[in-house]
């Protein structure tokens, strides 16, 4: 019995998992049998490999032939296996020496005629691949850029299977075809200097920048909500190197395009429609991720958030308080990273134009607004350290409103909050005030001008324990963002102005 071994990566959530793709060949009648717990993908590699070698010119075996993919308790998707397949059995073939696939991972699906083609979560893989010890990634040609973004791991790409077989035997391959310079990254979008008035909004914006904030944002059709939404990823600061790469690494496993690292914070605005799985990922037997990892590190926007799904809604309770999301299967666990910023946008009513002075009169019955309301429970509600009611231009203000500062100036003052939240809060291990634990804050990071304030809000009933948390967080970022060392007694009653969504608050905290 003639043996061989490759290897390729099998993903669990962001986990990556060597597997070792062993192939022999046995007496009996030719037969093939794939064995390691693959999905549908990875079961019907036999007959992209069988035509695959065939179209190369490539001896198939003609006798029993065995896969077997190890570990055999880690479940396998995708069909990016069937590079390693391939290899290992032309390794066993004696087609190629069985040394040349030493520390060498395989990552490629097969065509029917040997072309190579792409396969999903490249990046996460190598990474994965990199830190188990691997020297070498033999990759689609079309993916190499995507690829070499992995420090220290020799990358080569392969546009068919002749050129995996000629590598292997240590001759020259060509190299794939040189790809224009990918555009670089626009910093900006979107500008707040298109925000004319709303000079409330345009503040609280730049606070939930500042200190990576949720905001909930009330108003009628058209005062600007969606319009302020779109601008918070422009003056937020660039990903650090790490957050880059484990941007990076979750659209790559989503099947997104990589021709450079994401240095953006990215930003996702899914449809009212969206299901439960679409938000938070999932899937039957593998989950995938979802919306809120799409977003992290980023802006997750949920406009007209009361006609979202009621499960929908409530699945992002843990994801807000724990960054992360943790899907269970029969097979297994993965998880997933969702560290977003939340901004919901929502009406007041369902015709929109409820409390709303010299607009449109509301039309809807009370019972129809609490409903509506209703839509938006208390504990998602809970979780949201900004609430703003915004509320429409009249005809003279307009007149005379003008545009305000552009993102770039606004992104310099974040920057500048950022920066000292990182000098402080190095020692705790987050990067931004509203990650900053309860216990920090009640021993390490105190208020003491603003401690009476929140006592009494709690006594009246209108912060809860967790209120008390975000409103002490409000407070560090509105230090931060007026230079000072420890928050004042405006700092901290101004946070709990726009934790309750009062206006006149959030005028004076500008002013302080």
């Amino acid at each position: 019995m003639r043996l061989a071994r490759a290897w390729s990566v099998a993903l669990q959530g962001m986990t990556a998992e060597l597997i070792e793709v062993e192939v022999s060949f046995g007496a009996g009648l030719p037969r093939t049998i794939l064995v390691g717990l693959g999905d549908a993908a990875v079961q019907e590699a036999r007959e992209r490999c069988r035509s695959a070698v065939g179209a190369c010119h490539l001896p198939w075996p003609t006798t029993s032939l065995t896969i077997n993919l190890s570990p055999a308790d880690i479940p396998k998707a995708g069909s990016h296996f069937d590079l390693a397949i391939v290899a290992a059995l032309m390794a066993a073939s004696d087609v190629v020496p069985a040394a040349a696939l030493e520390s060498t991972v395989f990552m490629g699906e097969l065509g029917l005629d040997g072309k190579v083609r792409p396969a999903r979560g490249v990046l996460a893989s190598l990474l994965g691949a990199r830190r188990q010890g691997v020297a070498r990634a033999v990759v689609p040609a079309g993916q190499v850029r995507e690829a070499r973004l992995v420090e220290g791991l020799s990358v080569v790409g392969v546009a068919r299977l002749d050129d995996v077989v000629a590598l292997l035997r240590g001759q020259e391959i060509p190299e794939p075809p040189a790809e224009p310079a990918p555009a670089p990254e626009h910093r900006v979008t979107r500008d707040l200097a298109d925000v004319v008035g709303q000079s409330e909004g345009r503040w609280a914006l730049e606070v939930a920048a500042a200190g990576g904030h949720h905001l909930a944002m009330v108003g009628p059709p058209g005062v600007g909500k969606t319009l302020l939404a779109e601008r918070l990823p422009g003056v937020l600061p660039d990903l650090t190197p790490a957050e880059s790469l484990e941007v990076s690494a979750i659209h790559s496993l989503v099947g997104a395009p990589l021709d450079h690292l994401v240095v953006r914070p990215p930003y996702a605005d899914p449809h009212h429609t969206a299901s439960q799985a679409a938000l938070v990922g999932g899937g039957s037997r593998f989950a995938l991720p979802g919306a809120v990892s799409k977003a992290h590190r980023g802006v997750l926007f949920l406009d007209e958030a009361p006609e979202f799904s009621p499960r929908a809604l409530e699945s992002l309770r843990t994801p807000l308080e724990k960054g992360e999301v943790v899907h269970m299967r029969s097979q297994g666990q993965v998880t997933y990273p969702a560290r977003f910023q939340l901004v919901l946008a929502s009406n007041p009513c369902p015709c929109g134009w409820y409390g709303t002075r010299g607009g449109k009169d509301c039309t809807c019955a009370p019972m129809a607004i609490r409903r509506y309301r209703e839509r938006l429970s208390g504990p998602i509600l809970d979780r949201i350290d900004i609430h703003l009611h915004l509320r429409p231009l009249e005809g003279s203000s307009l007149r005379i409103a003008q545009s305000g500062e552009p993102s770039a100036a606004v992104a310099e003052r974040v920057l500048e909050a950022r920066e000292r939240q990182r000098r402080r809060l190095t020692p705790f291990q987050v990067g931004t005030n509203a990650e900053v634990s309860g216990a920090v804050l009640r021993t390490r990071l105190r208020a003491p001008q603003g401690e009476q304030i929140v006592e009494r809000a709690l006594r009246l009933g209108q912060l809860s324990v967790r209120g008390v948390v975000k409103v002490l967080r409000l407070a560090w970022t509105l230090a931060d963002l007026h230079g000072h060392d420890v928050p004042t007694r405006a700092d901290v009653h101004a946070a709990l102005g726009m934790r309750l969504g009062e206006l006149g608050e959030v005028r004076s905290a500008r002013g302080a």
